[in-house]
């Protein structure tokens, strides 16, 4: 009766369990990369079988007390309140069962880029790196700045940060899965360090995410003919030379006109292959839009996250305020959002994203 209801809950447990068989076995414990692809769909699997078994247990004993309630009250009142709570229960396992996107436990690159307001960008620019490196300390995550082009105030014009989550984890808590909604333009209102007139100034930021792909990610595979690269000397704020020797890197990938810069790293080889990870994670994403495009299935967040013009939030200094254009979500801390606290913002585009996941399926 359970597996004839929920079908594909049957299936999930069927398959989770067998994958719990191939990671225990040794030639496969032995392979990072093979593990690693396991673990990912063990987790992602691990939500819907957890809320299956939880609703199969509140199922049977519901059932097993209201066969017992004829001979004893105490029956007949324990399998209401479990009646009560089958609902909720299975609703639960509704939600588990609709697809997630198979990036969410992914770990993620941002590329943050001044937009127009000259320094005053640059500054929120930082301001705007400063806010996600201290979310992710929140959150046990580790950041790697992959590139950084600095100005003299302290300003970023562009940088790269990969954002990395410890160990698998469940897709739900992927870094993907919560940053993903970040990608747009952030626009901020506030008087400039430059202003001496005390006027406010609007000035904006771009933000792009794009999972990262594994190094050993055969889904993605680039040829050496399909990349030109360019070898030039590291720069620093002003564009002074940071050192003597050519190891800064541009990488272009001519099928598709992706260019990718890196001279934050010492030396060419190291620059070249984060160069590499950047482009190989660039092209997953590129991939997995398409295929979401081509299947007519693409979420909404998802479109709205890949949409690089697009305004997403606001950022008021004198009233210390943000607000997020998507969701309505509206706040007066953003003293604490810029120091990192950004997951009620985030919280908002989560579930926005369910209810619309939610509304599609039935």
């Amino acid at each position: 009766m359970e597996s004839e209801q929920f079908p594909a809950a049957q299936t999930a447990l069927e398959e989770y369990r067998k994958l719990e068989e191939q990671m225990s076995q040794p030639e496969i414990a032995s392979d990072p990369a093979q593990i690693r692809k396991l673990g990912r769909r063990h987790a992602e699997l691990g939500s819907i079988v957890g809320a299956y078994q939880e609703w199969q247990t509140l199922n049977e004993n519901y059932e097993a007390a209201q066969s017992m309630a004829a001979e004893d009250p105490d029956f007949a009142s324990e399998a209401k309140s479990l009646e009560e709570q089958l609902p909720a229960a299975e609703e639960k396992l509704r939600a588990a069962l609709i697809p997630r996107d198979p990036d969410d436990s992914r770990d993620t690159i941002m590329e943050i880029k001044a937009g127009t307001g000259g320094e005053e960008a640059a500054l929120f620019a930082g301001d705007l790196m400063r806010m996600y490196t201290r979310y992710a300390e929140k959150r046990g995550w580790s950041v790697e700045i992959m590139s950084e082009n600095a100005t003299e105030l302290g300003g970023v014009k562009d940088a790269q940060i990969a954002i990395r989550s410890k160990g698998t984890v469940a897709p739900a808590d992927g870094v993907w899965a919560s940053l993903k909604y970040e990608g747009g333009v952030h626009r901020v209102q506030r008087i400039p360090v430059t202003e001496s007139q005390g006027r406010i100034q609007t000035s904006a930021a771009g933000v792009i995410v794009f999972p990262e792909a594994d190094e050993d990610d055969d889904e993605i595979e680039i040829d050496s003919k399909d990349l030109k690269i360019d070898i030039f000397m590291s720069s620093g704020p002003g564009g002074q030379s940071v050192n003597t020797t050519y190891s800064a890197v541009r990488m272009t990938h001519i099928p598709t006109g992706i260019v990718v810069s890196m001279q934050d790293e010492k030396s060419q080889i190291q620059n070249r292959a984060a160069a590499l990870r950047v482009l190989k994670s660039r092209l997953l994403a590129m991939k997995h839009e398409q295929e979401a495009a081509e299947a007519a299935d693409m979420r909404h967040s998802q479109v709205r996250s890949l949409d690089r013009s697009e305004r997403i939030r606001t950022y008021n200094f004198p009233e210390n305020r943000i607000v997020d254009h998507r969701t309505n979500y509206k706040a007066y801390n953003l003293d604490q959002v810029l120091d990192g606290d950004i997951q009620a913002v985030i919280d908002s585009d989560v579930q926005a994203d369910e209810a619309t996941r939610l509304a599609e399926r039935k």
